[in-house]
């Protein structure tokens, strides 16, 4: 494998220690930054410009899928690789949707890892073995259809679903973002007359099972 440079982003501080130690165990791998949130994976992107980064999905503030379409679209020679704990064939087939080139489990082991990366980059699609063997071939069905209903949002609308899902205000989501709350107002009916939820509680639960929040424990 040639030398890749890496930028690791999970909001599990004890968790990036352990994968850099992991990833210093792999010739040629470097890491170059770590990042908190899908705001800091972009940031350090732009400041480092990596091979490759290792994404966490369930982050806060800018989820992994979300930060994972910005950078494709501004870099598209970055190559996102997710890590997650969840299986769930949804959240798979979001990752693949929103431009990564992989899915890894966060229980592999060290050889498992070595292989993720030396095959993405290769410029092929690595997905953990204990995951559906169909996917694929579902995945190819579906890219040339519709996509999903989550495509339909803008990324400023999934950005504030997000918020609103980690149970922000209107008025926090405003100035988190920048935005007056008329606006946000504006995105939010806009993005519930595109998805069919006419609640609050609705867009929570619809963030959920799309894989933008995880639920509460």
């Amino acid at each position: 494998m040639t030398s890749m440079r890496v930028v690791l982003a999970d909001d599990h501080t004890l968790f990036r220690a352990g994968l850099r130690a992991l990833l210093e165990k792999l010739p040629d791998v470097q890491v170059v930054a770590e990042a908190r949130d899908g705001y800091e994976a972009v940031h350090m992107v732009e400041t480092h410009h990596p091979d490759l980064v290792l994404m966490d999905i369930a982050m806060p503030g800018l989820n992994g899928l979300e930060a994972t379409r910005r950078l494709v679209k501004a870099f598209p020679a970055i190559r996102v690789l997710i890590l997650s704990m969840h299986r769930s064939e949804e959240y798979v087939w979001q990752a693949l949707r929103a431009g990564a080139v992989g899915y890894l489990l966060k229980d592999a082991e060290l050889a498992e890892l070595a292989l993720a990366l030396t095959a993405v980059t290769r410029g092929e699609t690595y997905l953990s073995p204990p995951i559906s063997k169909h996917l694929i071939r579902e995945y190819v069905q579906r890219v040339g259809g519709e996509g999903t209903t989550l495509e339909r949002l803008t990324p400023r609308q999934r950005e504030i679903l997000q918020l609103i899902a980690e149970g922000y205000t209107t008025k926090a989501i405003a100035q988190r973002l920048g935005l007056g709350v008329k606006t946000v107002e504006t995105h939010r009916t806009q993005m519930m007359e595109r998805l069919g939820i006419h609640d609050i509680a609705g867009l929570v639960r619809y963030a959920i099972r799309m894989g933008i929040v995880l639920p509460d424990p």
